[in-house]
């Protein structure tokens, strides 16, 4: 009856450990794999058929790191944890993660192994950087209200007199030629302070149930002549399952709206924007919040791409990679996003293409406006 027990706790907790979101690897006093969770193979991006029963130094050889806390868990019998020095390379991609090694310890004290407790960071760090952005917007934006108040009553005064000198010249005057490029200039002016001040507006979203296939389906229904003149195709894949959501619609259609023309535009002749929905689940929202589900939306062209050096710049305010443009669109995108608790992440290469996704809380009720 005891053995059936006993089995019976063992296959319980090997189910508990399945479902948990962190990697948990045990290793014996021997140094040997016992046990990998899912979410292990997942963040080290090793198999648990080929690690479990192998020494962990020898799976682990490219993790010094780890190794390192293993082995001095296992002299000493105390825990350690590192969240700032560890990335693993999984699949060529560096993984932040948060390493923890506790003892294992029989019931009568006996210590008969070590516990590794890995936490995947990526969230984290994706939503501290996208705060970080939010507050340089921030403080540029409120730099940029001040300046543009400033600029705009003194240039209304120069349109308004670049209009009058434009009337009363001879229809047949080269001035005219003078004039009239004065007044497209101060019109370019202007729409610029307009952008700046969307940037700096306090207006926060108001939120009301939003349905976010409605939003993408007016603005590709707006941009499929657009496309077609440039002999491009909008291919879409939405996921029926997603439910409304709360958000600001005026302000989603403002950042689809953009972000769609721009991937439009990337392209000069012929190629195609593929726009998708789905929903995640790895996701924290803060340090102190369970995983919340998001709603990504990926917006991917085939056009020129973004070079690794300019990829650090995008959504700087006037940078841009399009002649003739200031970056505040894209920057604006990012203060809607960042409003609305989400992420945009960007990944191009050249001659490649851009994927833009934008990442929304999947929240139906809870927040207010």
């Amino acid at each position: 009856m005891t053995v059936t027990v006993n089995k019976e706790l063992s296959e319980y907790a090997i189910t508990v450990l399945d479902s948990v979101g962190d990697g948990v690897i045990v290793i014996s006093h021997e140094g040997l794999v016992t046990l990998m969770n899912p979410a292990a193979e997942e963040i080290t991006g090793r198999s648990r058929r080929q690690i479990v029963g192998t020494s962990f130094i020898d799976s682990f050889r490219s993790e010094p790191f780890l190794i390192e806390m293993v082995e001095r868990t296992t002299i000493t019998g105390g825990s350690l944890s590192d969240q700032d020095n560890i990335v693993l390379i999984t699949s060529g991609n560096p993984v932040p993660v948060n390493a923890t090694t506790f003892p294992l310890v029989q019931g009568d004290g006996k210590t008969i192994g070590v516990i590794l407790n890995l936490r995947d960071l990526t969230s984290i760090r994706e939503l501290e950087a996208a705060v970080r952005q939010a507050d340089r917007l921030s403080a540029l934006g409120t730099l940029a209200a001040g300046l543009a108040h400033e600029i705009k009553n003194p240039l209304g005064g120069i349109k308004g007199a670049a209009q009058l000198l434009e009337r009363e010249l001879d229809p047949n005057s080269e001035l005219l030629d003078y004039s009239r490029v004065m007044i497209r200039e101060t019109d370019r002016i202007d729409k610029i302070i307009r952008q700046l001040l969307d940037l700096a507006s306090p207006r926060g979203p108001r939120y009301a149930p939003v349905n976010l296939h409605l939003v993408l389906g007016d603005i590709i229904l707006l941009q499929r002549e657009p496309a077609a003149s440039r002999d491009v195709s909008i291919i879409t894949a939405f996921d029926p399952s997603i439910p409304p959501i709360m958000a600001d619609e005026a302000q989603l259609t403002q950042l689809f709206l953009n972000l769609i023309k721009n991937a439009l535009e990337a392209m000069s002749e012929g190629g195609r924007v593929t726009i998708t929905s789905r929903v995640l689940s790895e996701y924290h929202l803060s340090r102190d919040e369970n995983r919340s589900r998001m709603v990504a939306v990926d917006i991917k062209d085939t056009g020129r791409g973004i070079s690794e050096e300019n990829l650090a710049k995008v959504g700087t305010p006037f940078f841009s990679t399009k002649d003739g443009g200031t970056g505040l669109g894209l920057a604006i995108c990012q203060k809607i996003v960042a409003e609305h608790r989400g992420i945009i992440k960007i990944e191009s290469k050249q001659e490649q293409g851009t994927k833009i996704s934008v990442l929304l809380p999947l929240i139906q009720s809870a927040l207010k406006g």
